[in-house]
């Protein structure tokens, strides 16, 4: 196996008895990149000889003292609105070409302080919105790799970095996952601090990671998450040992099967598919109950419709109105109609949020998490798309964790998941269920590339 098909996991226990070193690593992961990067897009700004020297220093901290951290000498991809010292941060705009930070996101400096190396900046859709980016999704080149964390989840799926920072503002961590075929894992509102990220919606945002197995999403989360004190929305709650908790069911779980929308907008071929895996999950012991989506689904969908454009547009205002022509498409109308939004509107928006909250609580009652698939079909064969966002979207909304897992293929070769989800700040119970399932069922995906 070379170095950069290794997990976090796997890398990070052959460094710490120097099996492997952290330069060997980068090396191995640079050279992926210069393999497949020509035509897989998935990279905004990448300084290899920057790499190598930090990667060289992680050997010489390594060999001073042994590791700093759990995620010592591992690379990390950073989605591009992710602040960066002294490094290009552009949100893959116009807007912000030039713009080079002073300081990290807090994200960033943490897991830096867990022995990460920044690795590079990965291909955002503009200001993390909907205009497809440049990215290719490396199961076929015709189908969208989704968005917006669009270059976090091919360099991720591709073997070019095993991790990478994504966000999350409706569905752009777990549906550009499932299209690619990996882990992707969005905390709960507040569990990872927002401080140097560039906002879309304020109150829907959430940094998120995508890797390519469980255990990797607790690693990533244990180095981020916790309250910090320069973003006001970062929760006090205490930060538990994820991965220890990965083995901590004493039986298979409860699993409950969210129908409604999930199966009415899903093609047949997933609805199958999901059948098929709940299934194995059932026959591997777990209790599965039906579950209806709240009634209150359709009246939340268009309460995100509200609040996104008019959050993005308080954001973009001043910059916007004198320009709006330095803008994507699809951002330009909706920074358009976020900007004739009234705060009546707004407010009713956000009193359907809130009911739609109080109604997934009962839904989330009397099981360990909720099972979905991760998206209505596989990545569409469309690249003016960055896909259906609603099937994650729900999540976001209420601020409850969620992840996706990778399943198996559809009958064009093209990835399937279910995602996963459970109540406010039960990250390590829906570890733990996320990573029996993974176990249980056993698949692990490679697209045919390189």
């Amino acid at each position: 196996m070379e170095p950069y098909e290794l997990t976090i996991a796997q890398a990070s226990a052959s460094i710490a008895t120097r099996e492997l070193s952290p330069v060997a690593l980068m090396e191995s992961v640079l050279g992926r990149i210069e393999k497949l990067e020509p035509s897989l897009k998935a990279w905004v700004t990448l300084d290899p000889e920057a790499a190598l020297e930090a990667a060289r220093e992680s050997e010489r901290r390594l060999e001073a003292g042994g590791p700093v951290g759990p995620l010592h000498g591992i690379p990390v991809g950073v989605k591009d609105i992710f602040y960066t010292a002294g490094v290009r941060t552009t949100a893959c705009s116009r807007v912000y070409a030039d713009f080079v930070p002073t300081y990290d996101a807090t994200s960033v400096a943490r897991f830096k302080e867990a022995g990460a190396i920044m690795l590079g900046k990965a291909v955002t859709t503009e200001f993390a919105y909907a205009d497809p980016s440049p990215a290719v999704n490396p199961w076929n080149a015709a189908h969208t790799p989704g968005g917006s964390s669009s270059g976090s989840a091919v360099a991720v799926a591709s073997r070019m970095c095993p991790a990478a920072l994504g966000s999350q503002t409706v569905g752009s961590v777990l549906r550009p996952a499932a299209y690619n075929g990996v882990v992707g894992l969005k905390p709960t509102y507040g569990r990872i601090s927002l401080y140097g990220v560039f906002p879309l919606a304020w109150s829907l945002d959430t940094v998120g990671v995508l890797v390519r197995c469980v255990e990797d999403a607790a690693l990533m989360l244990q180095a981020m998450a916790g309250h910090d004190p320069k973003d006001p929305v970062t929760s006090h709650q205490p930060v538990p040992d994820y991965r220890a908790a990965l083995k901590s069911l004493s039986q298979p779980p409860r699993i409950g099967l969210v129908r409604g929308p999930f199966h009415d907008r899903a093609v047949e071929e997933v609805r199958a598919h999901t059948a098929e895996v709940v299934r194995k999950l059932a026959a591997a012991g777990a209790v599965i109950e039906e579950k209806q989506a709240p009634e209150s689904f359709a009246a939340n969908d268009e309460a995100m419709a509200v609040t996104v454009p008019a959050e993005a547009a308080a954001f973009h205002r001043d910059t916007f109105t004198p320009d709006p022509g330095r803008y994507a498409p699809i951002l330009r109308a909706t920074l358009e109609e976020g900007l004739k939004t009234s705060a009546v509107d707004y407010l009713q928006a956000q009193r359907a949020r809130l009911a739609f909250r109080a109604e997934l609580q009962e839904t989330l009652r009397d099981v360990d998490v909720l099972l979905t698939p991760s998206t209505p079909a596989a990545a569409p064969a469309d690249l003016s798309t960055t896909g259906d966002r609603r099937f994650q979207g729900p999540w976001t909304s209420a601020g409850i964790p969620a992840i996706t897992l990778p399943t198996g293929l559809d009958s064009q070769g093209m990835p399937l998941g279910i995602q996963l989800a459970s109540p406010w700040f039960t990250e390590e119970r829906l570890l733990a269920v996320a990573h029996w399932c993974e176990e249980t069922l056993g698949v692990g995906l490679a697209p045919p590339v390189g």
